[in-house]
């Protein structure tokens, strides 16, 4: 990409860069700046009044720098004049602690003094609806086993061709699409990438999709749980840890278990080891665990995992290790921030190789039908209050994300949490009503 913007925009007939950041609810926030600026913001950053979006800040503080990322410039295939670049934040000449981009970086250069490189793919799986939010927007999709529909997918073929278009435009490596379990859901593929450059890809993604559908007069959510009775939007992560030279796999070795090495199994241990509380961060929204602990949905299964257990290529588990020097985290949803999922995936696995901490016990049953057999492994949050206090608890994940974005984040989704709960429902007045 080179590292002067002014350069790309010249070379690309780029008019206007949008300078993006993510904050802690997943807001992606940006400004349109010309390109005869970028130089000046490319120096100093663009400035954001940070308690105007979901930060620990206040009015009080002083502006927030978002510094463009040079090496995430993307230019938009839907509208070339334009390119999006992620930018870390900078306040007072420091990062923002609680920044999610800078969170990830740091752990990122904490496995790198390791001599680690965390590789990851992410399925972002999202449904098409109407403008309104209400109904999936095709009317004929209405199969009880709609998953990879035929008939389905190429109604809807102008958007996610489109989307596909410019994937393989971008250089992504874009290679299936596919209709997906629930009616009106979809799921599309790239390739897998280094952790940082795999999240501000999963961001663009989501910005593109929604752009796309917009375009065709629909609406794109990524919301894990839009329509009771339907599969939820997951958003699954397979990793892979790789030497310093970034070209051999240290999780894989054919003469272990699954194909996964000592390494390998010590970072799941990490992952299975904190997964009560990274949930908090991976499903971070109350409607998260109307996903993860949902009842049987129409096709028959809800794909969602509620219990903190492993297997080999089974999709029924938390974990599955479907091939040799990798394993997939089924527990992620579309709510996920995509800096902050694979900066809690990272802190996890890294406590785990530091504490050769062991998965437990492999389980190949089929969970949805015989999980209640499983008695001694722990249950997921059941609630996203749940989850936070399960992350509050866990001193060493905090410590491991950094101090200020714990607090930060906490702090945050407490107040979320309580604006929920002081929330009057329908149900219950459907309930209550006449007690």
């Amino acid at each position: 990409m080179g590292n002067d913007l002014a350069a790309f925009a010249k070379e690309n007939g780029v008019k206007y860069f949008m300078i993006s950041y993510t904050d802690l609810f997943s807001g992606q926030r940006a400004k349109l700046v010309p390109a005869q600026a970028i130089a000046d913001m490319q120096k100093d950053g663009a400035g954001f009044a940070g308690f105007a979006t979901w930060l620990d800040l206040t009015p009080a503080h002083p502006d927030m720098l978002a510094v463009p990322d040079p090496d995430s410039v993307i230019q938009l295939p839907w509208k070339p004049e334009v390119a999006w670049v992620a930018a870390n934040c900078i306040m007072d000449n420091k990062e923002v602690g609680q920044a999610p981009r800078n969170t990830l970086k740091r752990l990122i250069a904490e496995a790198a003094a390791d001599g680690m490189h965390v590789k990851t793919g992410v399925e972002a799986e999202f449904f098409l609806i109407s403008p309104d939010g209400k109904a999936i927007s095709d009317e004929y999709d209405t199969a009880s086993k709609p998953c990879y529909d035929q008939q389905a997918v190429m109604r809807r073929y102008d958007v996610i061709a489109e989307i596909c278009d410019h994937m393989l435009a971008l250089g992504w490596g874009a290679y299936q699409n596919d209709h997906e379990d629930a009616n009106g859901q979809f799921e599309m593929n790239w390739a897998f990438d280094d952790a940082l450059p795999t999240a501000d890809k999963h961001s663009f993604f989501k910005f593109m999709v929604k752009s796309i559908a917009e375009k065709h007069g629909l609406r794109a959510t990524f919301m894990p749980k839009p329509f009771q009775g339907l599969t939820g939007n997951g958003c699954h992560a397979h990793i892979s840890v790789w030497d310093e030279t970034g070209k051999t796999n240290v999780f894989a070795d054919n003469s272990m278990e699954l194909g996964l090495s000592a390494k390998g199994k010590n970072f799941l241990g990490g992952i299975m080891k904190h997964a009560s509380a990274l949930a908090a961060i991976t499903n971070p929204t109350v409607n998260s665990y109307k996903r993860i602990n949902a009842p049987r949905t129409i096709s028959g299964a809800t794909w969602a995992p509620n219990t903190v257990t492993w297997t080999g290529n089974n999709r029924t588990h938390m974990v599955r290790v479907p091939g040799p020097g990798r394993f997939e985290l089924r527990l992620p949803d579309g709510a996920a921030n995509p800096y902050l999922l694979q900066a809690v995936i990272i802190a996890a696995g890294l406590d785990g190789i530091r504490s050769k901490a062991d998965p437990g016990k492999r389980y190949d049953i089929d969970m949805y039908q015989l999980g209640h057999t499983v008695t001694d492994a722990p249950k997921l949050p059941l609630n996203l209050l749940d989850a936070l206090r399960e992350f509050d608890h866990d001193k060493s994940l905090k410590a491991a994300l950094g101090e200020e974005f714990s607090s930060a984040y906490l702090k945050l989704k407490h107040q979320e949490w309580n604006s929920y709960a002081s929330h009057f429902t329908q149900w219950e007045r459907d309930h209550t009503l006449d007690i």
